[in-house]
């Protein structure tokens, strides 16, 4: 096979330039996370008596999860969707009409009625909705942290792919900061109407995510493929054809991260509240504090997978997400506010988030450009389904089985993290892997490309 070595077209690019991307992909993420961790923290806080309210708290607690978890089961529709137009016509449309399908989703979250008002109607219009959220959110992620990656210098990929990643966290502490902000108004007035006003809220953050998203351009990588029509015809098939392995290894890479974020945020308030009998601002102070340390946490391990690989970062969050799972519920179940948010930093804020900060790249860098955003998509969404879209449901009933300990749930997050180990060691290293290296359309590379020292 010959070899060429190649300048970096990506590093004569202004530095600014770069910055400008990968602010408009945070953006748009934070709008995204925002609105889905919301949804999680009301399930726990209000949905479960206001649209559920003839079962009993932990049941209707169980049905509130339950259209949680809807939102999970259309992020691989939009990622289907969206995964096929972004190979098609380009990452920049798809990244603007995901914010707007996400947004108003969440806007019109705040203005359903409940099941007082209108009856059976409530809840299911309330899934609904979800199910849109979840739309949203399944075409957004692979676009937002792909735009990153091929735009930034090779050796500078993991660094900005993680800006889109930190929407994770700024969307988690402003929803719980928007929650936490209504408790002074009593617990009448925020499950009777103020519940309502995060929801709301949520339409100035989409007006100026699509203000910055409609100035941003394409990549580079993907203009060369309209210009050379070396662009796939069906992208999702062409993954499953030519990339099985990777795919489905790719996936369970990915299940870790998904169970141990959602069992430390939208679980952690049920927990906190219906199992510990605690006020909810114990889990929301944790949170807040988590979201913090959390953001630095995704910056520092995006830096690290840049110097010594995608992989070695990776394992390490899923290891001491395995390591750190029964410490964490042990130090939950004290009651104490000061260890409880202790317990949330160690699993979420630095268990996940390293995870988190070096997925994106990771992820992006298995996939050839023409299929890139489909195959992301793929991983991401439908890895989802078997992990994070069921792990609340899964703790709450654990929970049930066994009177309310703990340590069935610590067995889940530890079983989970496994899968992760073995799928990372089985995928190869990505960080060095030039992605201009265009391939025929049988998928053989035609020729490897060496970014120059």
């Amino acid at each position: 096979m010959s070899r060429t070595v190649l300048a970096d077209p990506a590093a004569d690019k202004p530095e600014a330039s770069i910055r400008q991307i990968a602010a408009a992909s945070l953006i748009g993420s934070v709008v995204e996370w925002y609105d889905f961790f919301l949804y999680g923290t009301m399930a726990a806080l209000v949905f479960n008596s206001e649209f559920f309210p003839t079962v009993d708290p932990l049941t209707g607690t169980l049905a509130a999860f339950t259209t949680f978890a809807a939102g999970f089961v259309t992020r691989p529709l939009g990622g289907v969707l969206f995964g096929h137009l972004g190979d098609r016509l380009g990452r920049k449309p798809m990244l603007v009409v995901t914010m707007m399908i996400m947004g108003l989703s969440t806007f019109a979250m705040g203005l359903l009625p409940t099941y007082d008002a209108i009856g059976v109607a409530a809840p299911l219009l309330l899934v609904l909705l979800r199910m849109f959220q979840g739309i949203g959110l399944g075409g957004e992620w692979g676009g937002a942290v792909i735009l990153c990656v091929e735009h930034a210098p090779d050796r500078r990929r993991g660094w900005f792919s993680s800006w889109p990643q930190l929407g994770v966290p700024i969307g988690l502490l402003l929803s719980t900061l928007a929650v936490r902000g209504l408790s002074p108004l009593g617990d009448d007035a925020f499950v009777s109407w103020a519940w309502r006003i995060p929801f709301l809220a949520s339409i100035v953050l989409v007006a100026i995510g699509l203000f910055i998203r409609m100035r941003i351009q394409e990549p580079p990588a993907f203009r060369d493929l309209v210009e050379s029509d070396a662009r796939s015809r069906v992208p999702m098939l062409e993954v499953l054809r030519r990339h099985p392995k990777t795919t489905l290894l790719a996936m369970g890479a990915r299940i870790s991260e998904s169970v141990t974020f959602n069992v430390y945020n939208a679980f952690l308030v049920t927990y906190v509240v219906t199992v510990l009998a605690l006020k909810n601002t114990v889990a929301l102070n944790a949170l807040l504090v988590a979201a913090v340390v959390g953001f630095f946490v995704i910056l520092a391990a995006a830096h690290v997978s840049d110097r010594v690989g995608r992989r070695p970062v990776f394992l390490a969050g899923a290891a001491l997400a395995a390591v750190s799972a029964f410490p964490v519920f042990w130090l939950f179940d004290t009651k104490n506010a000061a260890l409880i948010t202790v317990a949330v930093v160690i699993g979420w804020a630095l268990a996940a988030c390293t995870m988190f900060g070096a997925e994106g790249a990771l992820f992006a860098e298995l996939y050839p450009t023409r299929v890139r955003y489909s195959g992301m998509s793929l991983v991401y969404q439908f890895g989802v389904l078997p992990s994070g879209a069921i792990a609340p449901v899964i703790c709450t009933l654990l929970i049930q089985r066994f009177d309310n300990a703990a340590w069935p749930v610590a067995l889940y997050v530890i079983a989970m993290a496994l899968i992760t180990i073995v799928s990372l060691v089985l995928l190869p290293e990505t960080h060095r892997r030039d992605l201009r290296a265009h391939e025929t359309s049988s998928g053989a590379p035609t020729a490897e490309k060496v970014t120059a020292a």
